[in-house]
């Protein structure tokens, strides 16, 4: 395992117990460097969206529990928010949860000259991720997907 992936699921463990007491949902826990600074996101979520309030909560005891913790060494920021309506799907619950609603994706490498896509998730496994698109059942391995999230209608 990687330190990223060993920090993530760390932090995961650390915030389930906060989760459930502050009445969310995890999402994702994500850390990144970005511009030469890292990054701890957790991305949660509740039944009817979550609110600046959620966020500020969760930030609090997270951050509290890390301290105590110390288990990263560099510093960072931490950053608690809603996965946002576009989210991303990453894990399999959040294909699990998103069946029958409408994605966008992009590839790595286009498809006949095509490298986005979008249409409505039908189902997955762990190595494909079958679209209807134009009413067309269309497999894509999770390999050759750069980015899915679900479409934003406006």
């Amino acid at each position: 395992m990687s330190k990223k992936d060993d920090i993530e699921k760390k932090t995961e463990a650390l915030l389930t117990p906060i989760a459930e007491r502050c009445g969310v949902s995890i999402y994702d826990v994500e850390y990144v460097k970005e511009a030469g600074e890292w990054y701890l996101r957790a991305y949660i979520d509740k039944e009817g969206g979550v609110n600046i309030n959620d966020c500020v909560d969760v930030n609090h005891a997270l951050s509290d529990a890390l301290d105590e913790d110390d288990f990263i060494e560099e510093a960072y920021t931490l950053e608690v928010s809603s996965p946002g309506l576009g989210r991303q799907l990453k894990k399999d619950r959040h294909f699990a949860n998103s069946i029958g609603q409408d994605v966008e994706l992009k590839l790595f490498k286009a498809r006949d000259g095509v490298k986005e896509f979008a249409g409505t998730l039908k189902e997955f496994d762990a190595a494909s991720v079958t679209v209807t698109i134009n009413d067309k059942d269309e497999v894509f391995s999770r390999k050759e997907i750069s980015v899915i999230k679900l479409a934003l209608d406006f």
